[in-house]
């Protein structure tokens, strides 16, 4: 297993927050995403497709100790709510709150990305009024170009005293290693996640700007491919 540094045997890298073919605006295949990120030195994965589940569910039935089943939501108010360890789909479109408590009630992790960007964050609008709902803020995401973004993520969740996560957002094959959290190794399990990100680690580099002409590039041929 390549990585960028060595990993101590007893610790573990995880991307919180990546898509696959499963979202709109992606054409990744979801064994390719998680071959890529084998070979980046992440092994574990969350794939949190755009308001849609089905291919994560898929995969973390295949690969129960690779693969975390996820969905980011978006919300009645346009944020962006992702739910870890789901076993259902929650519908887009459902109001932000409402959200957390049907990802806690399946038993999942609520995790709040970038919750600084423009448009899918809010501006931050929303994060501290959904403080009581959440288990981690996302403190680093590759596709923000302004580190004052993550940076106001980072005093949210020390502030708030929440866990903090980070993501690749990858929408590409090549995105994947671009963020991830380093952590004690543990069993895939939703507590388990809580306890070793008590003792993690934040790691992270930002996006090249081409990745938007690949996102726009996927919405542009799989609306063509529905329109057929």
């Amino acid at each position: 297993m390549r990585a960028d540094s060595p990993v101590p045997d007893e610790r573990m890298r995880i991307d919180l927050h990546l898509h696959t073919r499963g979202s709109w605006d992606c054409l990744s295949d979801p064994e390719a995403v998680l071959e890529r990120a084998w070979s980046r030195g992440i092994e574990r994965i969350a794939i949190t497709d755009h308001n849609r589940l089905a291919v994560a569910a898929s995969m973390a039935n295949r690969y129960p100790d690779r693969v975390i089943a996820g969905e980011e939501v978006k919300t009645a108010e346009g944020i962006d709510v992702i739910g870890l360890y789901l076993e259902n789909e929650i519908p887009k479109g459902t109001p932000a709150v409402d959200v957390c408590r049907r990802i806690r009630e399946q038993g999942g992790i609520v995790y709040l990305p970038h919750p600084f960007a423009r448009g899918k964050g809010g501006d931050g609008r929303l994060a501290r009024s959904l403080l009581p709902y959440l288990d981690v803020v996302e403190v680093f995401n590759s596709r923000l170009r302004s580190r004052k973004r993550n940076q106001r993520a980072l005093e949210l969740a020390r502030e708030s005293g929440l866990l903090q996560g980070a993501g690749s957002d990858a929408h590409t094959i090549g995105e994947i290693g671009n963020a991830w959290v380093e952590l004690p190794r543990h069993p895939s399990d939703p507590e388990s996640l809580r306890e070793a990100l008590r003792r993690a680690t934040v790691h992270g580099r930002r996006a090249g700007l081409h990745v938007r002409l690949a996102s726009n590039w996927a919405k542009l041929r799989k609306s063509v491919t529905r329109a057929s």
